[in-house]
């Protein structure tokens, strides 16, 4: 069939497809190896008639609204339910932390000790009630005191009950007993009474050695009146030395060796024990420093010997080596040349014989100007001077002593006497 030019025919096959479509460009042809599509239409681009839109009845606004109230309200409720709820621990949160649960659990484990410590100990707490003498010097007063062997033994201080007329001693549970002083100690503020009773309950007896600063303790007494009363606090320091006066500030005297804590020690917690976390005595309740808030106790080793001599129906009696001597410090130490900066150095600041004839020192062959530097192993310093480390002991018992004699040491055992009453 033959072409007819007029006509349209075969598309060149050679053309981009576009101009293939749609012709050439109106301005300008077709090149000849162009290749590439071009990036306009040669079409006038149609026009597009837009159909009136209609905006949305009342019906479904109306919808709308309540949806969005209904939402809007459930939200609300969900955000105030949250902050009522406690949290979900979140990664990385501090609750979650270790360290936040150590010290969760030590501040536990510090309260839940300190109620088990009390538990043990208050049934065996009691209130000391004296008229005439005793802790006013005349009049009535009231210590504290606490039970040590379930047949009536019981141990306070000696300001509390020396030169009562009377003393009544009421329980935990209230019963009330009249009672009598055993025996005074001669050289601390002890003392120790006794009631007729059986099966009471018994405070557990520790040991004041090896305590440190640090250290919970607690104080159980009968404050002001009030019975039964529980403060807590640390030990704040060892080997203390007061001036303690008594209640009618006519008298005094020098306490040695001291626990201090700041375990709230008010009047009539004299005589009441200090504890420590595990509910044992570690300490007799002395004094209090009223300017200060500052509580002391006596170690309970020293009351130890009393309370072994009492039940075994011994008087009350205190170890005695029988010299006077000078705790060595540097100075001392630079003054006198000595080898070293403590001790007990041997000697009488008036020029006397320091040594007292026929005492257990003489007969052990101690000398003037010997310094002695430790009592069974353990050393002489300013916080346990030699009465302070030969005061648990009992007349009898046989000591080893250390020391220093003109720059030679040798070991001495020394068997204590008994320290004289006057």
């Amino acid at each position: 069939m033959a072409h007819d030019p007029t006509q349209p025919g075969d598309p060149d096959a050679t053309q981009p497809v576009e101009v293939q479509r749609y012709g050439p460009s109106a301005e300008r042809a077709t090149e000849p190896g162009w290749q590439s599509a071009p990036a306009w239409s040669s079409r006038e681009p149609a026009v597009a008639v837009a159909s009136p839109r209609r905006g949305p009845g009342p019906i479904p606004i109306v919808i709308i609204a309540v949806l969005a109230g209904i939402l809007s309200g459930a939200l609300s409720a969900l955000a105030v339910s949250n902050l009522l709820q406690p949290r979900a621990l979140g990664t990385g949160s501090v609750q979650e932390s270790p360290l936040a649960n150590v010290v969760s659990d030590v501040r536990i484990n510090e309260s839940s000790a300190v109620i088990d410590a009390v538990d043990k100990v208050a049934p065996a707490v009691v209130t000391i009630t004296t008229t005439g003498g005793g802790l006013l010097g005349s009049g009535s007063g009231t210590g504290s005191g606490f039970i040590f062997d379930s047949d009536g033994w019981i141990l306070t201080n000696k300001h509390v009950v020396d030169g009562a007329q009377s003393l009544t001693v009421v329980t935990k549970e209230g019963r009330e007993y009249a009672a009598e002083v055993y025996g005074i100690d001669t050289l601390t503020d002890l003392a120790i009474i006794k009631i007729e009773a059986t099966d009471l309950p018994v405070a557990e007896v520790g040991t004041s050695a090896g305590l440190e600063p640090g250290q919970i303790a607690v104080a159980i007494g009968n404050p002001l009146g009030y019975e039964n009363t529980v403060t807590t606090g640390v030990i704040s320091g060892l080997g203390r030395q007061i001036t303690a006066s008594d209640a009618t500030q006519t008298s005094a005297e020098t306490l040695n060796n001291l626990i201090q804590t700041d375990a709230a020690i008010n009047p009539g917690n004299s005589g009441g024990p200090l504890v420590n976390s595990a509910g044992q005595v570690i300490g007799v309740n002395t004094a209090v420093s009223t300017t200060q808030g500052l509580g002391f106790a006596i170690p309970i080793d020293v009351a130890t010997p009393l309370m072994r001599q009492s039940l075994a129906g011994e008087e009350l009696r205190r170890p005695w080596i029988g010299v006077f001597y000078q705790a060595v410090d540097p100075a001392l130490a630079a003054a006198q040349n000595l080898p070293v900066e403590y001790g007990a150095l041997i000697a009488n600041s008036s020029g006397a014989n320091p040594i007292f004839e026929g005492s257990p020192a003489e007969r052990a062959g101690l000398q003037e100007g010997d310094v002695i530097v430790a009592v069974n192993g353990e050393p002489i310093t300013q916080q346990s001077d030699l009465s302070t480390l030969i005061l648990p002991h009992s007349p009898g018992d046989t000591v080893t002593l250390r020391i220093l004699r003109e720059n030679s040491a040798s070991e001495i055992q020394v068997t204590l006497g008994e320290l004289p009453s006057d």
